[in-house]
């Protein structure tokens, strides 16, 4: 038998062994800066899931789950290789690995803050090089190794030996599901809480990608997405660029109900529904809504704020989209060009 040693990825205290399919019976033993660009990295599933509070027999169900959806894989490897410093159960010749999303996903649910700032430091770059991956199957037949790795390359001490069991007990006591210890819960460090947001956003992200590889898409899924991102985001002054530019372009396009409108009330300008009424009727919803947060309104506001914010409002959107609807607007306007022209004139 040829005893395979796994290279591992420090990741702050914890090390993490790894290797690389190569194929969907294929597979490749190697240091990092020697893989080629088209193997797929996967991680042990048996470190990642050291000293999380979960009890080694009770691995497999969640493995399971993540298999589900595609974040690992169970490997079946030919009896003629063995693992330098793993135990597994007699007859038996399966390790369960995870892809980079799954491992993210471990860390985001199961490490403490601080680890999951190092598990971010170590792999953005390489989850972002492998964002095209395609879900892992549920399990792999491995028999052919790739390019051997020279014995004794890449030792593993006898102080890394790992138990793997495959117990498939369904009693997961509650104490294991405690994957933050208290003593990590807090952290003033601002450059934590700043990797916490990131973290919140990477893992929205791969949520959506999940629903969008299984069909699951929704609307309200990308909005949670897309405002968590700006909310992560709050500080860089070019983002709040960027939003206020798309918005405003989104805005110019769209088609405010209004010529129909002005048409069949021509004769009775003094007579318009409330200001409330016309921003609701004539004007997309978007554009009511950015408005009155921004003048500090909502609907919880009471009745006699917004009946004196709203005539504002509907003047801002009024001159905006260049469609004149009332008399204060029209007597407005008018008075602002002779301002206009008196002013160049002097």
């Amino acid at each position: 038998a040829q005893s395979l040693c796994l290279p591992q990825w420090d990741v702050g205290m914890r090390s993490v062994r790894f290797l690389y399919l190569a194929g969907p019976r294929t597979f490749k033993v190697c240091k990092k800066c020697d893989a080629e660009e088209g193997l797929v990295p996967l991680f042990l599933g048996a470190d990642l899931f050291s000293n999380t509070g979960i009890r080694t027999e009770n691995h497999t169900r969640f493995h399971a789950k993540f298999a589900k959806k595609g974040l690992a894989s169970k490997l079946s490897f030919s009896s003629e290789f063995r693992f330098h410093g793993l135990r597994l159960p007699c007859g038996t010749n399966r390790l369960w690995f995870y892809s980079i999303q799954g491992l993210f996903r471990v860390a985001f649910e199961m490490y403490s803050k601080r680890e999951q700032l190092f598990v971010l430091e170590t792999f953005q770059e390489l989850w972002k090089s492998r964002i095209n991956d395609e879900p892992l199957n549920p399990c792999y037949d491995l028999s052919v190794q790739l390019c051997p790795a020279p014995p004794g390359d890449n030792s593993i001490t006898e102080t890394d030996t790992v138990n793997i069991s495959y117990d498939t007990s369904d009693s997961v006591p509650t104490a294991d599901h405690n994957y933050c210890s208290p003593e990590n819960m807090e952290d003033p460090s601002h450059q934590v809480s700043q990797k916490n947001e990131q973290i919140k956003v990477m893992l929205l992200l791969l949520d959506h990608m999940q629903q969008y590889m299984t069909q699951e898409f929704s609307e309200k899924g990308l909005t949670d997405i897309v405002l968590q991102v700006l909310k992560a985001t709050d500080h860089l002054v070019q983002r709040q660029t960027s939003v206020g530019s798309w918005l405003g372009q989104q805005f110019n396009s769209a088609n405010a109900i209004i010529e129909g409108f002005k048409k069949s009330h021509i004769n009775r300008i003094a007579d318009l529904p409330p200001a409330e009424e016309l921003v609701s009727k004539l004007f997309p919803e978007s554009m009511k809504t950015l408005l009155i947060n921004w003048m500090g309104l909502n609907d919880a506001s009471a009745l006699w704020k917004r009946q004196s914010e709203y005539p504002i409002l509907l003047l801002i959107l009024e001159f905006a989209n260049h469609n004149l609807i009332t008399g204060v607007a029209h007597v407005l306007y008018s008075s602002l060009i002779l301002y206009i022209q008196d002013y160049s004139k002097g």
